[in-house]
C-alpha cells in the first residue's frame, strides 16, 4: 500500500516553474511509487475557502498521512489542525518557509493567525519538522524561529541560503520522510 502524502503549496500562481510545482516534481521523483503525493490545487488565498478544501481533501484520507505545508500552505495547514477536530493520524508534519502570522508585525492577518495556544490544540503528530533558508527573501527566518519557540518538539533545519521555492528539491525533506 502506497503511503498518503498531502502536499498543500504555497500561494501565488502553481503552473509549470511556478510556485511549489519544481518541490512537488522532486519530491515525487525522489520519493519514488512507494509514497501517494496530492497536491490539490487551491483557491484564492483566504482562509475560510483553504480549510475547506483541506477539509475536504482529508475527509477521503483514510489511515495515517503525511502533511507537507509549503509557504501559506504551511501556516495553513497549522490553523487547520489547531481548529479542527481532524480524526487523521498524522505520522508527519512537514513545513517549509512558512509565514507566523502576528498581530504587530509585516505579517498579520487576522484570517491566518494562529491562536495564542495553538501547540497546545494541535492533534497527536509523530514527527514534527521545520525548513526555512536564513535569506529567505519572501518570508523572514524569524517566521521560522516563532515556529521553533512555539513547537519544541520540532526538528529545525536551517539552510545558509536565499531559497524560498525549493525548486531543485530539498533532500533533507526527502530523507526525512524515508525515515518515518
Amino acid at each position: 500500500m502506497k503511503k498518503q502524502v498531502l502536499f498543500i503549496h504555497s500561494a501565488g500562481p502553481q503552473g509549470p516553474n511556478q510556485g511549489s510545482r519544481g518541490l512537488i516534481a522532486h519530491l515525487q521523483e525522489q520519493l519514488g511509487e512507494v509514497y501517494h503525493i496530492l497536491s490539490p490545487g487551491m483557491p484564492d488565498p483566504d482562509y475560510i475557502p483553504w480549510k475547506t478544501q483541506i477539509a475536504n481533501e482529508i475527509k477521503a484520507w483514510d489511515g495515517e498521512v503525511l502533511l507537507i505545508g509549503h509557504s501559506l500552505g504551511g501556516s495553513v495547514l497549522l490553523k487547520y489542525l489547531s481548529e479542527e477536530d481532524c480524526q487523521l493520524t498524522v505520522s508527519g508534519l512537514f513545513l517549509i518557509a512558512a509565514p507566523y502570522w502576528e498581530k504587530d508585525d509585516d505579517w498579520r492577518s487576522e484570517d491566518f493567525r494562529l491562536p495564542d495556544s495553538f501547540a497546545t490544540m494541535l492533534p497527536r503528530i509523530s514527527s514534527l519538522y521545520l525548513y526555512h533558508s536564513r535569506h529567505d527573501p519572501v518570508v523572514p527566518f524569524a517566521n521560522a524561529q516563532h515556529y521553533a519557540k512555539q513547537l519544541p518538539q520540532a526538528v529545525t533545519r536551517e539552510y545558509e541560503g536565499d531559497d524560498h521555492y525549493f525548486c531543485e528539491g530539498l533532500p533533507e525533506l526527502v530523507d526525512d520522510i524515508k525515515r518515518l
